[in-house]
């Protein structure tokens, strides 16, 4: 492929362009929309960057958002999801470069207005998204060199949802539901067992991890296998544990909208009898 042709100049350095095999995509590079217009021919060489928006909607949205944002955090945003697309060695959703690029404006201009906002679910986030953390942080970081605004942990904590979410093709606000929920639960079992799980704990990453993936399993609709004498055993040996388990999958249920596998309460069951033995003897 040796040249290209321009569609649309969205400004000096992005442009809506015509590929032979990928049809419209998005090029970036330093001056490459300068004194261009649409049908111009360009050499491919001339393109630092490239990406392909295959629905209508999202290129509609890119060229509205690009237009009004900061030409450098454009820049930095490509860099961003491609070091994401790096470090998972898979593409992400391309929602991510309207979603993602809108969400990181808003909080520079949140930023220079000096309101910042707390995130209650970092401390969850970050360690049920480790991988989409780091992503965030080196998101923030490259903020904070380009355009010299430090939006901090807090943030990165909101930009790794954009990450998950583009990496498991999931809505950041269905990603949040599941932080918001998983934070819940947690707050539950400590209220019902009087107890307070140590954020620093072993117990407390593997409540969280056991807990995040139970809502994949249902978010995907997964059977879980069945143990009834299992189950009878823990129901019968177990009561107000297994009372506690069945719960809180019934919370899932409701705020998930979909079933959930009985079998799902005897593994959450085990789970927090461990919690409670630990507890009891200090461990």
């Amino acid at each position: 492929m040796s040249s290209l042709q321009v569609a649309k100049v969205l400004n000096n350095n992005v442009i809506i362009a015509s590929h032979p095999h990928h049809g419209e995509v998005v090029v970036i590079g330093k001056g490459i929309g300068f004194n261009r217009k649409a049908r111009d021919m360009i050499p491919a060489s001339a393109a630092e960057k490239m990406f392909i928006l295959t629905k209508p909607e999202e290129q509609e949205q890119y060229k509205q958002l690009v237009s009004h944002v900061d030409e450098r955090l454009i820049e930095a945003m490509n860099d961003i999801v491609m070091h994401a697309a790096r470090a998972s060695g898979t593409n992400l959703n391309e929602h991510i470069h309207v979603a993602l690029t809108d969400h990181i404006a808003f909080a520079m201009k949140r930023h220079r207005q000096g309101l910042f906002i707390h995130n209650p679910f970092l401390y969850e986030t970050r360690e049920l998204y480790p991988e989409e953390y780091r992503m965030a942080e080196y998101a923030v970081k490259t903020i904070h060199e380009r355009l010299g605004i430090d939006l901090g942990e807090e943030e990165a904590g909101l930009i790794t949802l954009h990450f998950h979410g583009a990496l498991t093709n999931q809505h950041v606000s269905e990603v949040r539901k599941h932080s918001e929920l998983i934070a819940d639960l947690i707050h539950t079992i400590e209220s019902q067992l009087n107890l307070v799980i140590a954020k620093d704990t072993l117990d407390y990453s593997r409540l969280l991890t056991h807990l995040r993936f139970a809502l994949e399993r249902i978010r995907r609709g997964e059977n879980v296998t069945e143990t009834s004498s299992l189950d009878e055993l823990l129901k019968r040996e177990y009561p107000e544990t297994y009372s506690l388990a069945w719960k809180l999958t019934k919370m899932m249920e409701q705020r998930l909208k979909k079933p959930v596998y009985p079998a799902e309460v005897s593994y959450l069951t085990v789970h927090l009898e461990r919690i409670i033995e630990r507890n009891e003897h200090g461990d």
